[in-house]
């Protein structure tokens, strides 16, 4: 059944990907959970596109659920399953496509003309909320800071690892989502307009 609008579209995206990685991938079902929450707390800055972003962070990593491995490029079989089998919303297909900087390691894998000729990027507050979500929850759900996040991806991968290549190139990219959020979260606090 198509999302066509973003009423539910949270509830949808939760009740898919816990389908799709509680029981074959339950750590990455644990940090899908943690993004998730950070995501919702960011409806202060976010106001009706927080339901959309909350979807997209259940989402952004089912393309490593082990049914849906194509190219092994886990944003772009993500986005590809969403788009092909569910006909979701092209907001949503575009943010799991290009979540926390994806374009780097699209690179490393050579599939970046897929991704970008596929999925046309979101817009850059939606994308840095889902970076900033994504790269704030460590693979247990829980908070990290965008550094310590990027530590415990290096030391996961290790040095020669393309994944760890692609994050650094995409640390510059991580860190300014970080700051955009975290400048927007701090004045929406002091009173100011976002």
């Amino acid at each position: 059944m198509p999302i066509v609008n973003s009423v539910g579209q949270a509830e949808w995206a939760h009740d898919l990907a816990k389908e799709l990685l509680e029981t074959t991938l339950p750590r990455r079902w644990a940090h899908t959970q943690g993004v998730a929450a950070r995501a919702a707390s960011l409806a202060s800055i976010l106001g009706d596109e927080a339901d959309t972003l909350t979807a997209a962070a259940y989402l952004h990593d089912i393309g490593y659920a082990p049914e849906l491995v194509v190219t092994g490029f886990h944003p772009l079989d993500g986005a590809r399953y969403l788009r092909d089998v569910h006909q979701a919303d092209d907001t949503l297909c575009r943010l799991v496509a290009h979540h926390s900087c994806a374009v780097n390691e699209a690179l490393e894998r050579s599939l970046f003309n897929e991704l970008t000729t596929e999925f046309d990027e979101e817009r850059p507050e939606l994308v840095q909320a889902l970076t900033y979500c994504d790269m704030t929850t460590g693979p247990d759900g829980s908070h990290l800071t965008a550094g310590d996040r990027l530590a415990e991806i290096h030391s996961r991968y290790g040095p020669d690892h393309l994944v760890s290549r692609s994050i650094t190139a995409s640390t510059p990219c991580i860190l300014s989502a970080v700051r955009a959020v975290e400048a927007a979260l701090a004045d929406v606090r002091q009173g100011g307009t976002g």
